[in-house]
């Protein structure tokens, strides 16, 4: 059976106030290609198919559209809520649209209950795990402690009983949205540590042929049979290395990965993360080829320079992150505050915050003499208020 894995589409995003619905367009448009042109048995979406619990009009209609594209594929489709969806809003309507093949589990107490799709070899049961936050599901599954590990091996206790049931030789395949150890996280998912711990191991999904995962937005494989699509798109710029693509994985007869591919997804615009002092990277012309990315510029100027901003812009017109790490800068003692004023004037505070703020580089002197002044007109008039008393 040939599967498509896919996951952490969340429809309505922006990338730095840059709308991605067009290029969200653009990849389910690639996603119902790839479907057709590798005529794929199942499509599987593991999870934050939304943003947010409540997403902007054109992401639902983008879902929407989706949907009946691929309801019209005649393809079955499996998907779960993650923790950025509204498990209840994914679910509305589950019982209708799955009468057209489009297969949501948002409700943790379905978990044991498998969309059964059927191939020459026969039966594969696909069981969806929407996100499980465990403060809200600990009692549900009977488990012994709110955490993540906790829930997830009670989920999956159900899970192995019902495929118990089920006839010999029943191939299986477990959506999930977790944050399983050994994956690489990036800046743009959101926590979901509780109680300190967030990761649960792989062997929690011992005994089913294949973990579709979602949560973590870079491709990666756990183990051959535990994977992470990734996200179809970047969505931070700790993801400007990640290779954006889906799984197209094989299952044989016997339940083995019998292959598994990586299908590119279409990149809107590169990104790129530069650092170096301002006048370095207008000027260096081994930076040319990143003139059309979304560029990310850490400065390390001693001093901030001024206008960076639109500066970088006339060079790298669709630079959309500035960052200040000024080269040399004092690391913070530990010292209390009261310990690193001992001592000193209030010009010299003054100018030490002055340095502090701008990150970096002592006042000039007519800083300075306006620091002066202003000190010296407090005091003169301090001065004067007390003689009126």
């Amino acid at each position: 059976m040939r599967i498509l894995h896919t996951s952490d589409w969340h429809l309505g995003r922006a990338f730095h106030r840059v709308n991605l619905l067009g290029a969200q367009a653009a990849f389910v448009d690639h996603l119902v290609e790839t479907v057709r042109a590798h005529e794929v048995d199942a499509v599987l979406v593991a999870g934050d198919v939304y943003d947010r619990a409540v997403p902007p009009l054109p992401a639902v209609e983008l879902y929407d559209r989706a949907l009946h594209r691929l309801a019209d594929l005649g393809v079955p489709t499996v998907m779960i809520s993650g923790n950025h969806d509204s498990a209840r809003r994914l679910g509305v309507g589950a019982g209708l649209i799955g009468r057209a093949g489009i297969h949501l589990r948002t409700d943790p107490d379905g978990c044991a209950d498998p969309v059964v799709l059927a191939d020459v070899h026969g039966e594969v049961a696909f069981y969806g795990l929407p996100y499980l936050e465990p403060a809200l599901v600990k009692d549900r599954f009977g488990a012994g402690q709110v955490s993540h590990e906790a829930v997830l091996g009670a989920a999956m206790d159900r899970i192995r009983a019902d495929l118990a049931t089920r006839p010999p030789g029943t191939r299986s395949v477990v959506l999930a949205h977790a944050f399983v150890t050994g994956g690489q996280a990036s800046d743009s998912e959101r926590d979901i540590t509780v109680g300190g711990v967030e990761a649960v191991p792989a062997s929690v999904f011992d005994g089913v042929d294949y973990a579709a995962l979602g949560h973590l937005h870079g491709c990666q494989t756990i183990s051959e049979r535990v994977r992470y699509s990734g996200s179809p798109l970047a969505y931070s710029f700790s993801e400007a290395d990640h290779r954006k693509t889906m799984w197209l994985i094989e299952l044989g007869a016997r339940g083995e990965i019998a292959g598994a591919d990586r299908i590119d997804t279409p990149v809107p615009r590169a990104l790129a993360r530069l650092r170096g002092p301002l006048e370095d990277l207008l000027d260096d012309p081994a930076l040319a080829g990143y003139e059309d990315r979304w560029v990310e510029a850490t400065l390390t100027d001693p001093v901030r320079p001024e206008d960076p901003m639109a500066r970088l812009a006339a060079r790298f017109p669709h630079v959309l992150s500035l960052a200040f790490d000024p080269e040399g800068r004092e690391e913070d003692s530990g010292a209390s505050y009261a310990q690193r004023l001992k001592g000193r004037s209030d010009q010299e505070i003054a100018e030490d915050f002055v340095a502090h703020v701008r990150g970096g580089g002592a006042p000039s002197e007519a800083e300075r003499a306006v620091l002066q002044g202003a000190f010296d007109d407090v005091r003169t008039d301090a001065t004067r208020q007390e003689t009126l008393r």
